[in-house]
């Protein structure tokens, strides 16, 4: 299966087909038949999703074919393996290790030549995915600034008749029905087993009342249990799947805009008006099926001349996960001892997630810890400085990890506007970031120094109508400004500082005053 080439220099690039590719029957040699073949059944164990994923491991086998380099004319051995898949673009590439971490690890782990082509860009440690700098190693277009040399190539090699510009993209099969009652039903009935299209002034098909959810015979919808629903007079039958949620939220926006014509989805000229949604605010994973298809309906729309766009967003943001802070303690192995994280060197350890509704900051609960689980009910503790410091880890949150955080007992012990200020301080919103319970302290100390600027514990409110002082006013207008053009930008994170530094200004200045009074 490994067969090594490291006499080949292989100068730019190595060519790299999918194990299920037409070619690799066509072109395998006699002698590399078996490797082949057995490469290709191990590959045929593993799915998609797998093979699409990051592995350490490295896989491949060597066809004992080769290509020739359409500009130089040197030979290229081709290999197979399953990270190059069949049913993206050609399932074809060429990979060039220097610019690209998968090919890189390929060609490390087969002993295969790297040529660099990108300079000082490139270190021999890892590959560097740059398309700015300049070209070397590269024949004729060595010196060349890679955009443009790009094109060039693809240009030589249509005019040589060798090869023609394409864009490929990457199309999947999406289902687009559920076998469940929320969502909306498909106007569709079934004649003799043929699907029909419901008559126009029989929609909208509604949701019929349904004593139970419970799935119907044979894998079907809890629609298929209501049976004088499903079956018509006519003796054909209602689908009974229906759509996936993003089906009618995808194209809400549109409705919103007109939601009481009843003759259409929305009147051109209220869309005209309107027109597109100016922000669209979505974390990448949930918003991947509503952008999809608001641009399917979008452009459907447009090109029916329904609407003046084609495209259903001016801008797009995607939030940033909120992953959780795990806590770790750490056994030592083959005992019921634990060991706390500035010591477990000295030992052999297992890693443990432990809830992090037990640890303070960082300092376990050794009682509630035992008290936690049956098995950690003898558990004894190596300590340091006679506490029990736990390991920390960002990472998803997740009931597996038992690092997720309930907001209702956070808002009924510190209040909901110190979880949401504390959310939006966390960091700039297009990134993730991790939560730490214990920070949401200092957010509502600082809450609180805010309210001592206009209420005493003993006194009540203190606020006075005085005018208020140039340094004062300073302080709330350049507040103002600042708030402002964060809020323009997103950055709720910097706006949170901005309120931070206001109230500490206005302390400093013993300003009780209130913040829009009559005297200015």
């Amino acid at each position: 299966m490994l067969h090594h080439t490291s006499r080949y220099d292989l100068r730019r690039g190595l060519p790299v087909l999918a194990p299920e590719h037409d070619l690799v029957e066509l072109i395998t040699t006699p002698e590399q038949r078996a490797a082949i073949d057995e490469y290709k059944n191990y590959v045929q164990s593993r799915s998609e999703r797998e093979r699409m994923a990051e592995v350490k491991q490295v896989t491949g086998a060597f066809t004992g074919a080769y290509a020739l380099n359409p500009f130089n004319g040197r030979q290229i051995p081709i290999w197979i393996s399953e990270y190059v898949l069949a049913g993206y673009g050609t399932g074809a590439i060429m990979a060039v290790p220097c610019g690209d971490q998968r090919d890189f690890n390929f060609a490390k782990h087969f002993d295969i030549h790297i040529t660099n082509i990108v300079g000082d860009a490139y270190t021999g440690e890892e590959a560097n995915p740059t398309k700015e700098g300049k070209l070397v190693n590269s024949d004729f277009l060595t010196g060349m600034d890679m955009k443009p040399a790009m094109e060039l190539v693809i240009s030589e090699l249509e005019k040589s008749g060798k090869g023609k510009r394409q864009i490929n993209y990457k199309m999947r099969d999406a289902g687009f029905s559920r076998q469940r009652y929320w969502g909306e039903p498909f106007p569709i009935v079934y004649k003799n087993g043929i699907p029909y299209a419901v008559a126009e002034n029989e929609l909208p098909v509604e949701l019929p009342f349904v004593e139970n959810y419970k799935p119907g015979a044979e894998g079907e919808g809890p629609l298929a249990n209501v049976r004088d629903w499903v079956e018509l007079a006519d003796g054909s039958l209602r689908e009974t799947n229906t759509m996936p949620g993003y089906a009618g939220s995808s194209w809400y926006f549109l409705r919103f805009m007109d939601p009481h014509n009843a003759d259409t989805f929305a009147d051109r000229a209220v869309t005209d008006y309107w027109n597109q949604v100016d922000l669209y605010i979505g974390g990448t994973e949930h918003a991947v099926g509503h952008l999809l298809y608001s641009r399917l309906w979008t452009k459907v729309f447009y090109d029916l001349g329904f609407i003046s766009f084609d495209e259903p967003y001016k801008k797009l943001v995607n939030q940033g996960m909120i992953t959780g802070s795990s806590r770790l303690v750490y056994r030592v192995r083959g005992t019921h001892q634990f060991v706390s994280a500035g010591l477990k060197d000295k030992y052999e350890t297992d890693e443990l997630h432990v809830d992090v509704n037990m640890v303070d900051g960082l300092e376990l609960d050794t009682e509630a810890f035992k008290q936690w689980r049956h098995d950690y009910a003898n558990a004894e503790f190596i300590l340091e400085d006679g506490k029990y410091i736990c390991g920390t880890l960002n990472e998803k949150m997740s009931k597996r990890y038992f690092n997720a955080v309930n907001p209702n007992t956070l808002v009924e012990k510190y209040g909901a506007d110190t979880f949401r200020m504390y959310e939006m301080f966390l960091g700039p919103v297009e990134q993730s970031k991790p939560w730490e319970t214990k920070g949401i302290e200092g957010v509502h100390r600082f809450l609180k120094k805010l309210w001592r600027l206009f209420a005493d514990e003993q006194k009540g409110l203190i606020i006075t109508n005085d005018a208020p002082t140039a340094d004062e006013l300073k302080t709330l207008h350049k507040t103002i400004r600042k708030i402002d053009d964060d809020s323009e930008r997103l950055s709720y994170n910097t706006a949170v500082s901005a309120f931070m530094v206001c109230v500490n200004e206005l302390s400093e200045l013993k300003c009780h005053k209130k913040p829009f009074s009559k005297t200015y």
